[in-house]
């Protein structure tokens, strides 16, 4: 497995940069040129992704060592999938608020609450006590609801409220962030790698390495994005959010009440529409298990012995292959639609968990293949993602996107609380641990969720095959074949 983990890096490496300079030849570049020329523009885009990039480095340090930690501090497979556990119920719980602390403590401030929970957050996995790891769960899935959220509406409410740029605009950084993200996830698992196994430092040196970056982070926060205020002028009704303001409790009430009444906007756009629905199931089947997949690939490898964080960084080059194939499927040249790739990825999807659960057999474990479907399901994953986010941009209502996402979002983590439950009573009831009957249940269970979100999403374009909303711009005028 060593030996497989250091060419599978190399090849995927490869794959993407072949794929990225063909993807470059085929489809022309997506910012706006007006965009590209501006250097006010630039200017903010750069400071925006100081932060970001820093916030998302510090994020992805943390994957590949997770499992390993808690297995070096001698936990049981049971333990550890309660921590878990523990880490999306709060993200449950943090999901909510996490989109109504910005108009309470500002933007800026909450994208500062980042930095201290998840630092905190980092700074637990030097204690061995269960219960010490327990609250640093719980401040991850805190942590991760904010940067799911924070950052963004920073930035969109810089760019529209204050520096008045075009909405237009918005995509081009987040196009460029999102491919600095894979980047940074490959050679995150690089750098884990590095600290962990070649210095041997242990597994809770990236976590360590972490925390220097959220400092940095924080430091861009509240120096950079400071003088961006002050020279963009101040924030909207940023009195009224200050802490002792005689306003507080209006405006804690008015905070309280959008967030309320989006909640509600965003049911009621789930239920009457079935396109929104199929897609929301699609979503929470497919992403459920996901989690499921970040809590098993480590017990599954790692008694074979290979560097885990070159197994991280194989694992984010092939999602870094998907995307980059779905912009190749979906250029004017091969004219793919993303109903087809969402298609595609899920029964990708189905055929990794499928072969997962004949290669993970107790007493019959083969690493090489379940390795092949792990790279299999992250290929899958890059091609979904796009596609996913495509369809949700075109079915969903801007003004309700934030409430419908926040729908889709409970059913996601409720699922996969209640696998990992299922998959704590396989091991403490029939010992199953690794290579043990639990893990293979777990994979047969996530197949027939995969089948489910296969059959969702032939619905959906069943139900939508004429529907010019779900198709890219240039071809909605081909109706054949779709």
């Amino acid at each position: 497995m060593l030996v497989t983990a250091y060419l599978a890096i190399i090849c995927l490496l490869a794959l993407c940069v072949g794929l990225d300079l063909t993807a470059r030849r085929l489809t022309p570049p997506q910012a706006a040129p007006t965009a590209v020329a501006n250097p006010a523009f630039r200017h903010f885009q750069s400071v925006f992704l100081r932060g970001y990039l820093l916030a998302l480095w510090a994020d992805w340090l943390q994957g590949p060592y997770l499992y390993k930690l808690y297995r070096h501090y001698s936990f049981l497979e049971s333990q550890i999938a309660i921590l878990y556990v523990c880490g999306l119920a709060s993200c449950v719980l943090f999901a909510p608020f996490s989109g109504w602390l910005p108009q309470v403590l500002g933007r800026r401030q909450t994208c500062l609450l980042f930095c201290l929970s998840y630092s905190a957050c980092c700074l637990t996995k030097l204690s061995r006590d269960y219960f010490v790891l327990i609250v640093g769960r719980v401040l991850g899935g805190l942590s991760t609801s904010l940067l799911a959220t924070t950052f963004e509406a920073w930035y969109v409410h810089r760019h529209v409220e204050v520096h008045d740029f075009p909405k237009e605009w918005i995509p081009t950084t987040f196009t460029t962030a999102a491919t600095w993200n894979h980047g940074l996830a490959v050679g995150a698992g690089l750098v884990a790698n590095l600290l962990a196994e070649w210095l041997h430092l242990g597994p809770v040196a990236p976590f360590l390495l972490a925390v220097p970056c959220l400092a940095c982070c924080a430091w861009v926060v509240l120096t950079n994005w400071g003088k961006e205020e002050a020279e963009g002028g101040p924030e909207v009704d940023k009195q009224t959010l200050l802490l002792g303001s005689p306003n507080v409790g209006v405006t804690h009430l008015s905070a309280k009440a959008r967030f309320s009444r989006s909640c509600h906007e965003g049911l009621r756009c789930l239920l009457s529409d079935r396109r929104v629905m199929l897609l929301g199931g699609v979503q929470a089947l497919f992403e459920s298990v996901l989690y499921i997949f970040v809590f098993l690939w480590t017990p599954v490898l790692d008694p074979h012995g290979p560097p885990l964080g070159i197994v991280f960084s194989c694992l984010m080059a092939a999602s870094m292959a998907g995307s980059l194939l779905y912009r190749l499927a979906t250029s004017t040249r091969y004219r793919l639609q993303p109903g087809h790739v969402l298609c595609l990825a899920v029964l990708m999807a189905f055929f990794s968990f499928f072969m997962l659960t004949f290669s993970t057999a107790p007493g019959q474990p083969r690493p090489h293949e379940s390795f092949l479907a792990f790279l299999l399901l992250e290929l899958a994953c890059g091609l979904y993602f796009p596609a996913v986010s495509f369809l949700q941009g075109r079915v969903i209502p801007e003004e309700k996107r934030a409430g419908v996402l926040a729908w889709f979002r409970l059913p996601l983590h409720l699922l996969a609380c209640l696998g990992l439950l299922a998959l704590h009573g396989e091991v403490s009831g029939t010992g199953g641990g690794e290579g043990g009957s639990g893990t293979r249940h777990m994979f047969g269970g996530c197949a027939v969720m995969m089948l489910a979100a296969l059959m969702a999403v032939v619905s959906l374009f069943t139900l939508g095959r004429n529907d010019t909303d779900l198709r890219l711009e240039g071809n909605r005028g081909e109706s054949d074949g779709y």
